[in-house]
């Protein structure tokens, strides 16, 4: 029987937050700069504790970014916060040019990602932004699932030299990462073995992973979940050896289908190991203002599209 420990509920934000916080005290390099977005990024704690080492640039993303980069010359580990949204899309010449092409040690955090921003609508929701980033050279991009990953990884990616594009979320989410657990930066988690069928997910789709890997197991299918929270580098080695057992995959993401994990994990497959794939994406399409659990359910990403496609791809493979 498929068992997870919960610790609780909590949004993934809050991760970034703590995390941050807990870099500033042990990490007199790391700086912050936000973009009148301080409460919703859980940016807070840093300020009141090292207003020194943190720069409120206003609703002027695109100088945030340049600021970032002209700090990393000075040894400084700059780590930017607003929206997705306005994290990449807006500044995405800004991070082409400073960032990327110079590989400079800027970590961009992006909160309210996905659909999952919810009532704010299509305007604010972004779902394209994974496959913008990873295809920039030298940007790696880090999806956690859990509160928990999100603090574990906002402090080690400052460990990581170069540019890393971290992605998080707004709703409150079950916590099932150990609180202790390490977070390696381009080495994904085996959260279930199995044999049937692979299901590689990553940020909110992992818990609704785990809950259609419970109702599948209740069908006699046996799921192997692998949390890719890694997209750029992408832990090739540890989908291949699960692949070689399983012999097909699923790949659940909160993004569009174009550009995603769903992608990178296909990339793979036409390379090394020809198997059958579906995909759990948003299907060539803006969202919409909704609670972020309607707008999983009505752009289908949500569980039982999970099981669905996990069906699909074990008739396709057994055909």
């Amino acid at each position: 029987m498929i068992e997870f420990e919960i610790f609780g509920n909590k949004d993934t934000r809050s991760g970034f937050g703590e995390g941050l916080h807990e870099l500033g005290k042990n990490n007199p390099n790391v700086v912050a700069l936000c973009a009148d977005l301080t409460g919703s990024l859980k940016m807070d704690a840093f300020l009141k504790d090292f207003p020194e080492r943190f720069f409120q640039v206003g609703i002027a993303e695109a100088n945030m970014i340049g600021m970032a980069a002209g700090m990393t010359i000075g040894g400084k580990i700059p780590y930017t916060g607003t929206f997705a949204n306005f994290s990449t899309g807006r500044v995405y010449d800004q991070i082409r040019q400073a960032v990327a092409y110079s590989n400079k040690n800027v970590k961009i955090c992006a909160s309210h990602a996905g659909l999952t921003l919810g009532e704010d609508g299509a305007t604010h929701q972004i779902l394209e932004d994974i496959g913008m980033m990873k295809m920039l050279p030298n940007m790696a991009v880090v999806v956690p699932a859990d509160f928990n990953q999100t603090k574990q990884a906002t402090i080690a990616i400052a460990d990581y030299e170069g540019p890393v594009y971290l992605r998080f979320g707004r709703p409150v989410m079950p916590i099932f990462i150990k609180p202790d657990a390490k977070f390696t930066l381009g080495k994904a988690d085996v959260l279930i073995e199995g044999s049937d069928v692979t299901i590689v997910a990553c940020g909110h789709l992992v818990w609704k992973s785990i809950e259609a890997a419970r109702i599948l197991e209740e069908k006699g299918v046996n799921v192997e979940l692998i949390n890719m929270h890694t997209i750029k580098p992408l832990d090739t080695e540890a989908l291949l050896k699960s692949l070689a057992k399983t012999k097909c995959v699923v790949t659940a993401e909160e993004h569009m289908i174009a550009g995603g994990l769903g992608e990178s994990v296909a990339q793979v497959i036409t390379r090394n190991l020809l198997v059958p794939q579906e995909f759990v994406a948003v299907n060539d399409s803006f969202g919409e203002s909704g609670t972020p659990m309607e707008l999983m359910t009505k752009y289908h990403i949500d569980t039982p599209d999970i099981v669905e496609a996990a069906l699909r791809v074990i008739q396709r493979k057994n055909a």
